[in-house]
């Protein structure tokens, strides 16, 4: 069952522009789905996929996006819309790797053309 704190960033993502109302209902409805995580050791399975887009230059963070993990194939898509020039980046080891349970940074990218650092984590 999703939290009102995860119901409330995917409002504000609405809200600020980061994503459009068919894109928030998708995500609502695929929140609405992800069942509570079975109890188990404690750092078991990853719950987080963190997004962090650093500035370069000023090092400030210009995007911090978490997505519960239940989401992440939602979040991908819409992800890759937002930045298909993407190279290097196989987006379906990313997958794997949320599958097996990995956990830790699985990239770490910088775009020099844009002055910016993508980091991605499963926490």
């Amino acid at each position: 069952m999703a939290t009102t704190e995860e119901r409330m960033q995917i409002l504000k993502m609405i809200e600020s522009g980061q994503i459009t109302a068919e894109e928030g209902a998708k995500l609502l409805a695929a929140l609405s789905k992800v069942s509570e995580p079975q109890a188990g050791p404690p750092g078991g399975e990853p719950k987080w996929f963190r997004v962090r887009v650093t500035d370069l230059d000023t090092g400030r963070q210009k995007v911090s996006v978490n997505i519960p993990v239940g989401l992440v194939n939602v979040g991908i898509k819409m992800g890759a819309r937002f930045a298909p020039e993407v190279e290097g980046v196989n987006f379906e080891e990313v997958m794997n790797a949320i599958r097996s349970g990995a956990q830790g940074k699985v990239i770490d990218a910088v775009d020099e053309e844009d002055g910016e650092r993508v980091e991605v984590f499963i926490e």
